[in-house]
């Protein structure tokens, strides 16, 4: 399987969903993450500390992507039409993320917007970075994405500090020393089950 990872904005968990997708099917079968986006934030995650399935740049897919039965995509944000084109192309599901502001999600409408152009249908959007409650931001954005018929994952990635502790540390949110770690990994394992079973 092959997974990409995209947004037509930054600061929305693109790398932090890559990684933690990665991390859940390597649990079932070997898994590569390849870094394609610009700031090599998935390498240098990596380089911080040790994730449990191997990490390389999009220059050297070729030589790697053979050996794993599957491949996770990390892009650059805001890829060009044309590059979407080609990311939606080449995988079996193209995972948007986005986090339940306006600005990121005016940046969705873009995006979507562009795969529909393409024809791409093989997509779906994961709402990330959700504040806790009583905030309803994360519920409000669900229901405007419902509403516009829109492919969504079921489960979304809640707001945590550990994420951020889990990038500095070069691993998973799972084996971050925070008493609200394990929800992180509790919220990505359920959006693999719901792409992998």
């Amino acid at each position: 399987m092959i997974l990409t990872v995209a947004s037509f904005k930054g600061g929305v968990g693109k790398t932090t969903s890559a990684v933690h997708l990665a991390a859940y099917l390597q649990r079932r079968r070997p898994t590569l993450l390849i870094d394609g986006d610009l700031n090599r934030s998935a390498t240098g995650w990596a380089g911080r500390g040790g994730l449990p399935f191997r990490v390389v740049d999009e220059r050297q897919a070729a030589r790697y992507a053979r050996d794993y039965d599957h491949i996770v995509i990390d892009t650059a944000a805001r890829p060009a039409e044309e590059d979407l084109k080609a990311l939606a192309d080449g995988c079996d599901l193209l995972i948007i993320p986005t986090t339940p502001d306006a600005l990121a999600l005016e940046a969705l409408k873009l995006t979507i917007g562009a795969l529909e152009r393409l024809g791409a249908a093989r997509y779906r959007v994961l709402l990330t970075i959700v504040p806790p409650k009583p905030s309803r931001d994360g519920d409000e954005a669900r229901s405007t994405l419902g509403e516009a018929g829109l492919p969504l994952f079921k489960t979304g990635i809640r707001r945590l500090a550990a994420f951020q502790k889990a990038a500095l540390g070069g691993q998973l949110v799972s084996e971050v020393n925070d008493p609200r770690a394990p929800f992180g990994w509790e919220d990505y394992a359920s959006v693999g089950k719901e792409i992998a079973g």
